[in-house]
């Protein structure tokens, strides 16, 4: 067997002396990889089919694509799963922020104690830096912001009179139940598919990345057009530049963090196209950040607009229900605005690609996400049956507001 390229992914049938590296950055980061020590295999540079097993149980249980391979997300969670508490200092570094799980688990308690409210991603942020401050200040110790033994075994001394009252989330919550003027001026981001970092699926053709890029910036653009018209502020994710059927120049920012500068309430919409080896595959679907064995909603936003986007798309387009997932990829979870990733169809499916190909279906989609966030955004809309908000509907709902 020779040597993949260094560049290459590792996965099974591999044999790479990064392997070895691997085996051993597994045990740390997993309870239970077994057999993958370089001790127990005749050839440890080889990627056999233990090592394989237990690279896709850890993908599991860190909410990723389960396909074996080293990516690029499961190498970033591999390397942040390195940490457990204590393991170093944490601080604050504005140009380098450190990451890890040991991160995610000081937000965690941090939260708990009402002195977090941000989302738990693993991310020391400058929010973090002051809950820690805060939280010193509280114990009598040096508010100097550093994570270190002395503040972790204080947190340990009070953590278990505490129990979770998951602040991020009921903030979030809050911000819904209070949410006035439904879609006026509010922002709404959305991302075509070039612009979000997605993988191409092995499988798809080189034609895939160009007619995703083509349909999904063109769903963008019909959906910017019809919440710009009701009032609310969309953005398009995007280097380019593009003007409206009716000839005005599209709102286009280069990056999240300038759409979400001064508005915590917007919210992030990524559109994607899927392919798959099987042509039976079709369907749509949904995904939010949080744990993918539903114990907890990082995003309770994202989750809500999540589940009413597919419910508007399947009613609205006939296409099959593949469900509304909670994940912890990459662009769900360092996003710091609630983000929802939409999957609009199978390109591999001959059905869907002409369905996706046709202007008309690709103005439904654009329309399901409107009725969607309308229908999130303004509770009394919860007594029209999904599927039957028309945009005449929204139009005198604002008209009359």
């Amino acid at each position: 067997m020779t040597s993949e390229p260094h560049a290459a992914n590792l996965r099974l049938g591999v044999t790479d002396r990064r392997v070895v590296g691997l085996r051993e950055r597994l045990i740390r980061a997993s309870e239970g990889a077994t057999g993958v020590s370089p001790d127990a295999v005749k050839d440890p540079s080889h990627f056999d089919e233990t090592l394989d097993g237990a690279l896709r149980i850890f993908q599991q249980n860190k909410g990723l694509i389960v396909d074996g391979v080293l990516g690029p997300e499961t190498e970033t969670a591999l390397t942040q799963a390195q940490y457990t508490l204590g393991d170093r200092p944490l601080f604050y570094d504005a140009e380098h922020p450190l990451r890890g799980e040991d991160v995610e688990l000081i937000q965690a308690n941090l939260s708990r104690l009402g002195f977090y409210y941000g989302h738990l991603n693993g991310v020391f942020c400058r929010k973090t830096h002051y809950a820690v401050v805060e939280l010193q200040q509280n114990l009598g110790l040096e508010a100097d912001g550093v994570v270190d033994l002395e503040t972790i075994a204080a947190l340990a001394r009070i953590n278990k009179n505490i129990t979770s009252s998951k602040a991020y989330s009921l903030r979030d919550y809050h911000r819904l139940e209070q949410a006035t003027n439904a879609l006026k001026q509010r922002v709404i981001i959305l991302l075509p598919w070039s612009t979000s970092g997605q993988a191409i699926s092995p499988t798809a053709p080189e034609q895939f990345t160009a007619d995703q890029e083509r349909i999904t910036t063109d769903v963008a653009l019909r959906t910017y057009e019809l919440l710009n018209n009701v009032g609310a502020s969309p953005v398009i994710l995007s280097t380019g530049s593009y003007m409206t059927r009716s000839g005005e120049p599209v709102r286009t920012v280069e990056s999240k963090a300038a759409a979400t500068q001064g508005h915590p309430d917007a919210l992030v919409l990524t559109l994607h196209c899927d392919w798959n080896a099987s042509e039976s595959a079709n369907g749509v679907a949904t995904y939010y950040w949080g744990d993918q064995d539903g114990a907890e909603t990082f995003s309770p936003i994202g989750e809500t607009a999540a589940r009413y986007i597919l419910k508007e798309l399947i009613s609205r387009t006939g296409a099959q229900d593949l469900g509304c997932h909670a994940r912890q990829w990459e662009l769900l979870r360092y996003s710091n605005a609630p983000t929802v990733w939409i999957d609009l169809g199978y390109l591999s499916s001959a059905a869907e690609r002409i369905n996706l190909e046709n202007p008309e279906h690709r103005e439904r989609l654009a329309e399901s996400i409107l009725c969607a966030l309308q229908r999130m955004y303004v509770r009394s809309a919860d007594n029209i049956a999904t599927g039957t908000m028309s945009l005449s509907d929204i139009e005198d709902y604002y008209n009359s507001n």
